[in-house]
């Protein structure tokens, strides 16, 4: 038997599987029976170990659903309680890969990789939701992805058998590994190896475009041909191999430092990597951590850092990381300024020339608007920072060595402005990276350093790290 035959018996057979024990879960939680059901497909699908497939008939050895949502809750970074919990089941509930999460291919005593670095590859068939051309080029931009930093090579084929077979199909398409229907189990790929190694499928359920509106085949191509070349899931939400189906700027792609690692490791680097440098997922309790922008939303912390930000909650110990066009696929990567007006109930986002307003999680209509509109000279590129005081019913921006007041109730910037940072606020340096007020103070971020600032008492009353209003 070859090795991606006994793969592909494996990965049935941890399919066919159902326990029969109930589902471990919070008793005063709002979760239905329908959302048991659905989470023990979840488990079963994707936790049921592929090393011990005899497993199946529950022997002595067989995983119970409490260690399946353990190993799941381990793996998201959610709190491990081996209870079905409302923040385990909206995990399960995203859109994302079919490939099971527990290193499916660490089955085999040796890491599956091809054993050539010219590959092939061919469509056999097409999505009714793309012209045929753009299905072709996301699937030639996707393969890039790998060949950018490997020395692998991709050569598509008309006709014959392929390395990489492509093909979309739906529920049942004849590798008894059935899609689920819309909006679950995106695609799904086998990894390296003869006959139905290497082969991707994508559910043909699903709406596939080529922008941020349901699901980007570049992305969803480029995610399962990891698979394909031999990567198992990662744990990092800023990795490309994470299963949670996330948009990505696709005009400016370029794959994770962790993806990065773990092709290479692999395959070696190439040596025509046209973006040499790929982005790291933050460190939240880095010492030297900085910040781009900072803000409340009904008394959630939203820590921006790059293409990501830290979800703070009062009632949470630990800060949890997510993309940013995770929540607004419409945004930028990367955001320059944030600010909460608690009594308009809404917040808003600042990139560049544009900015946008924001009710909860909802971009409000006619957004993004220019800074201009707000009364700033057009001289005024970007926002550093932005805070509002509620006290006082201004916010304040920040830019350069400078900063504006704001008059949120006449909607206009206040005459005398702008002003040094450095006259009215001393001890804070003389630029701020984000800002964000609570209780009296303004906490402004300068590098790795945060300043809380007393609004009544107008002096500074603390310097501690950046890193601190992460619980570090």
């Amino acid at each position: 038997m070859t090795q991606a035959t006994l793969s592909a018996l494996v990965l049935v057979l941890s399919l066919t599987y159902c326990f029969s024990a109930p589902l471990p879960h919070e008793d005063d939680s709002d979760l239905t029976e329908n959302d048991l059901r659905y989470a023990e497909k979840y488990l079963n699908i994707l936790y049921s170990s592929p090393s011990n497939p005899a497993g199946m008939l529950r022997s002595k050895g067989s995983k119970s659903m409490e260690m399946k949502l353990k190993e799941m809750q381990s793996f998201f970074g959610l709190e491990v309680t081996g209870t079905l919990d409302e923040d385990t089941m909206e995990i399960m509930k995203k859109p994302r890969c079919g490939v099971p999460d527990i290193g499916q291919y660490n089955f085999f005593p040796r890491k599956l990789k091809w054993p050539r670095y010219n590959l092939t590859y061919r469509i056999e068939n097409y999505t009714p939701d793309l012209p045929s051309a753009d299905v072709d080029r996301a699937i030639k931009r996707a393969l890039k992805v790998w060949s950018d930093v490997t020395p692998l090579n991709f050569t598509r084929l008309r006709t014959g058998t392929a390395d990489i077979m492509i093909s979309f199909g739906k529920k049942e398409h004849g590798d008894y590994y059935p899609f689920d229907g819309p909006n679950g189990l995106l695609a799904h790929a086998f990894p390296p190896g003869e006959k139905i190694g290497g082969d991707t499928h994508f559910d043909d359920d699903e709406f596939f475009t080529n922008d941020y509106k349901g699901y980007n085949l570049f992305i969803v191509a480029a995610h399962e041909f990891g698979h394909a070349l031999g990567l198992d899931h990662s744990n990092d939400p800023g990795s490309l191999m994470y299963p949670v189906y996330t948009f990505a700027e696709t005009n400016s792609f370029v794959l994770p430092d962790d993806d990065v690692q773990g092709i290479q490791t692999l395959y070696g680097p190439g040596t025509r990597d046209p973006n040499p440098k790929h982005p790291k997922t933050p460190e939240k309790c880095d010492a030297e951590l900085t910040i781009d922008a900072i803000t409340e939303l009904r008394g959630e912390k939203m820590i921006f850092k790059d293409r990501f930000f830290w979800r703070l909650h009062p009632q949470m110990t630990e800060a949890e990381l997510v993309l940013t066009k995770s929540f607004w696929p419409e945004l930028p990567n990367k955001i320059d300024a944030a600010y909460e007006n608690s009594d308009k109930d809404l917040i808003y986002i600042f990139k560049g020339k544009k900015f946008w307003a924001l009710n909860g999680y909802d971009i409000l209509d006619d957004y993004p608007k220019k800074l201009y509109e707000l009364g700033f000279p057009k001289s005024v590129k970007s926002i550093d920072a932005a805070v509002y005081n509620r006290a006082t019913g201004k916010a304040l921006f920040f830019t350069g060595d400078k900063y504006w007041s704001y008059d949120e109730e006449i909607m206009s910037v206040e005459k005398g402005y702008p002003r040094l940072i450095a006259d009215d606020f001393p001890g804070i340096g003389d630029k701020v990276d984000a800002a964000y007020q609570r209780n009296g103070y303004i906490y402004f971020f300068n590098g790795p350093l945060q300043f809380e600032y007393s609004i009544w008492s107008k002096r500074l009353t603390r310097v501690m790290k950046t890193n601190s209003v992460l619980l570090c």
